[in-house]
Formats: C-alpha cells, structure tokens, sequence
C-alpha cells in the first residue's frame, strides 16, 4: 500500500517537482501538483467574498447575453464558480481532472445547501464521460495553461467544440502572459491578486518564465508553500487555435473589461462563439 500511495495523486500530501523543477514540463502533472494539502489551502488563496466582489456578475451577464442555460464548469477546482452559476439559476455540470479539487467542491456546495453534480474527468477525453450538448462550457481561473502539449491543446477545444449545442459559447480565461514574458507587467504588482486571487496574506507570483514555462509560487501564512507549473500562452496563440478548432468569432476581455491596453490586465478572459451571432458581439471588446 505504502508504493502505491507514492505513485497515487490521491493520497499525496506534499509535491514532488524532483531535483530540476523547471524541466516538469508535462499536462498530467497537474494532478500531482493539486496534492491534498494545496486543496484544502486553495480557498484561503481565492476568498470567495473577494472573487464574487471583483468579478461581480461578469460570467452570468455574458451567459445570459447569449441565453445559455445549460453550463458545464471544465475547471470546477474548489467549486465557487458552479456554485455561483447554480444560485443563478443554471444547470451546471461540474468537471476536474482532480478528485482531491472535487471533494473539495462538492463540499463547499454542500455547506451553502447545493449539491453539484460532478464529474472526474480528463478534458481530452470530455465527451467520453460527459453525456449531452450543452449551451456553454466556461474553462476558468487559468486552468487552461495547464497544458503543455499542443495536441492535447487542439484535442481539449476539439471537445469542448462537439460538447457545445450548435449557438453554444466556450469562455475560457488565462493570465496575461504576453505581459509576463516581455517584461511588460506593472511593477510591484503581483499578478492575479486585484481580482482573482483576493485573499489576504497570501501570494501567487511567478517564479520563473519562459517561452515553455511558467512556475508560480503561492505562499500562505506560516510560510507554507506551494508551485504550479504551466504553459505561457500568448493572446494571440489561443486566438488562432480556437478558430482552428472551428470557432466563427472570439471576444476577448481584459479583467473583466472590454477596453483595455494591451500590457494592463492580470487575465484575459476569451468568449469564443462556435457560430457566429454579431448580435451578441460587444463591439468594444477585443476581437478576432
């Protein structure tokens, strides 16, 4: 049993990145890097009173805009945004690849008197475990980058396209890191702690970055500390692989506004249409 806990993302406690932390550059990692420990701390990072002010009725606006009733959350984590959704009158299916970020959500829902309906699932093989056609799938809180492989980047938006109805939305977000990689972030500002990360005495910031990697460290009192390996994505990049896949039109946001300058937000935030609907396009938004 001892081997098995070793080699099980389940039953570990601590994270193993081994002796060259930078050269962690795989997609199933993740669930090793989401050990129990950095579960239970995660809401500590997010402070849902913090996110719900920051981000206000941003998701459930553009949801509504575009009449969608039906939501799948593919990066549920610790479960504030499908438990927002449900208060607001959706129907969410909640999705992880992480069993320890499920429990973790399927809890807190419980708690607030909801019970989601979950599924544990790779989003390389959505379709396989989810059943139906849904309005919108919303791919939050920079899950996305967690990807390191272009295929695998291809083969997710490819499932994400089939399990969208046919005037379905995919919104999906990333940290701004064209800003990152060219030097161009707000000095003395940590990235993602105005409006995603809102808890106090807590830090996300990166580590180190390079065209291939982005290593964050998140440090909470008592100075414990945890990382996250994930893949740079550049703006435009996503952009291009999302009308690819098929999508007729992506809006994309920065913070939650639709007028921004380029190097400004901490997230971009990508509504990407899989028909194109120019009634439902804001026109002041970022758009390809």
């Amino acid at each position: 049993m001892k081997e098995a806990t070793q080699h099980n993302p389940i039953f570990q406690r601590t994270q193993d990145f081994g002796a060259a932390p930078t050269d962690v550059r795989e997609t199933d990692h993740y669930q090793y890097e989401y050990v129990h420990d950095f579960v239970e701390r995660w809401d500590d990072l997010i402070d849902w009173d913090g996110r719900a002010a920051s981000e206000g009725s941003f998701f459930i606006d553009v949801l509504k805009r575009y009449g969608c009733q039906s939501v799948i959350d593919a990066a549920t984590g610790t479960g504030f945004h499908s438990v927002q959704l449900l208060k607001a009158g959706f129907e969410v299916a909640s999705i992880d690849g992480s069993p320890q970020m499920l429990a973790k959500a399927f809890e807190n829902a419980r708690q607030r008197g909801m019970i989601l309906s979950t599924v544990h699932s790779d989003w390389r093989w959505l379709s396989r475990d989810v059943v139906g056609r849904y309005d919108a799938i919303i791919c939050l809180g920079n899950s996305f980058t967690h990807i390191f492989n272009e295929h695998d980047r291809r083969r997710t938006l490819a499932e994400f396209y089939a399990m969208l109805k046919h005037e379905g939305i995919l919104i999906l977000d990333q940290r701004n890191y064209d800003a990152l990689l060219d030097g161009k972030s707000a000095p003395n500002q940590t990235p993602g702690h105005k409006y995603y990360y809102c808890g106090a005495n807590v830090t996300a910031e990166p580590e180190h970055v390079d065209e291939g990697l982005a290593r964050f460290r998140y440090t909470f009192p008592g100075d414990e500390v945890f990382h996250l390996n994930m893949f740079p994505l550049r703006k435009a990049y996503v952009h291009d692989l999302m009308h690819q896949v098929g999508f007729q039109s992506v809006t994309t946001y920065g913070d939650f506004q639709s007028s921004y300058k380029e190097s400004d937000p901490d997230f971009f935030i990508h509504v990407a249409e899989k028909s194109y609907r120019e009634a439902n396009v804001d026109r002041d938004a970022d758009k390809s």
